[in-house]
């Protein structure tokens, strides 16, 4: 099978990539380096091909769709804060290249898009735990972004017949969570400051609960996404809340309290009986068991390169020497 994977050098696009290249799969990938890191694809390099692009923008990235069986639509920008200051970052990259992604699809008769949607678009859910049906209660840019691009796939699979499947992620986290950026996910944001031997910075009374995912039964599911049959749309988590506080304790590290951030929900938890029911798919990794490994990787982090232009521009050198562009 033929797979193409965008955003595959991020966080979850590369857990996937290597999943599906140990599967056999013939992968492609698309990514502009934002936020993602060639070094995640040290597993995969030799195995695939690599295609450095702004998704946002037209350009020649579009042919790779030709003959692809199944696309995974990862890429996108993921953070509240940033979104607030910077809004039409956020549409381009959400909205904008998901209308050309499914553009393409349209344009080299690809069947199957497998969207990677937000839970935040269910804002400060009433009802717990949350299901699909549920009031949409947009709070930020990036959750209405993310929102659009779902809005928009469904209309297109409606109109032009192409399968859509909408996974709405919750909390999201394993080996390679993103330590960038001063507003990242829990997870990603605690390991840079583990790292640099600084206290943990929790947000209000930590009290608050949030339904983590680990990254590998994620992928788990992608993989079985490519047999549903119909578009819809999933809620996607372990469906077992936890405590920020309890985080910071599997950590072991000391931590300071930050005032709350508006928009931000008590406890987000998914209804995640639908996916199950049409898959099978059941969450195996336990949290204690997912925060340990990570914190037993921690090393890996030290390294990470942080993308700056100029060291973007020596990937893409490398990239297309690689290639034979």
């Amino acid at each position: 099978m033929r797979v193409l994977v965008t955003g595959g050098a991020g966080f979850i696009g590369s857990n996937l990539v290597d999943f599906l290249v140990k599967k056999k799969y013939k992968v492609i990938v698309i990514d502009n380096l934002s936020s993602g890191r060639v070094s995640n694809l040290n597993k995969s390099k030799k195995k695939i091909k690599l295609i450095i692009s702004d998704l946002s923008k037209d350009g020649s990235w579009k042919k790779y769709f030709k003959n692809v069986d199944i696309v995974y639509h990862i890429a996108g920008l993921g953070d509240i804060v940033p979104s607030v200051k910077d809004p039409r970052k956020y549409f381009l990259a959400n909205v904008n290249a998901t209308l050309n992604v499914i553009e393409a699809c349209r344009e080299y008769n690809v069947n199957k898009i497998v969207y990677t949607a937000s839970s935040s678009c269910y804002g400060l859910a009433k009802k717990i735990p949350t299901s699909e049906n549920d009031k949409i209660d947009i709070q930020h840019p990036y959750a209405f972004t993310k929102y659009l691009g779902e809005q928009i796939l469904l209309f297109w699979s409606k109109i032009y017949k192409i399968k859509v499947i909408s996974l709405r992620l919750f909390n999201i986290y394993g080996l390679r969570s993103r330590t960038t950026g001063a507003y990242g996910a829990v997870f990603g944001t605690f390991l840079r400051q583990k790292i640099s031997t600084k206290p943990l910075t929790v947000v209000g009374d930590g009290k608050q609960k949030r339904d983590f995912l680990h990254v590998d039964d994620l992928v788990r599911l992608f993989i079985k996404c490519s047999k549903i049959r119909k578009t819809g749309v999933y809620n996607v988590g372990k469906s077992e809340p936890v405590s920020i506080n309890k985080i910071v304790n599997i950590f072991k590290s000391r931590k300071i309290n930050i005032p709350k951030r508006p928009g931000e929900p008590k406890i987000t938890y998914a209804n995640i009986n639908k996916i199950k029911k049409v898959t099978n798919w059941k969450p195996k990794i336990d949290i204690v068991k997912g925060t340990k490994e990570l914190l037993d990787n921690i090393e890996m982090w030290k390294y990470a390169p942080l993308w700056t232009p100029k060291k973007i521009k020596k990937a893409n050198k490398y990239w297309f020497k690689y290639l034979g562009k």
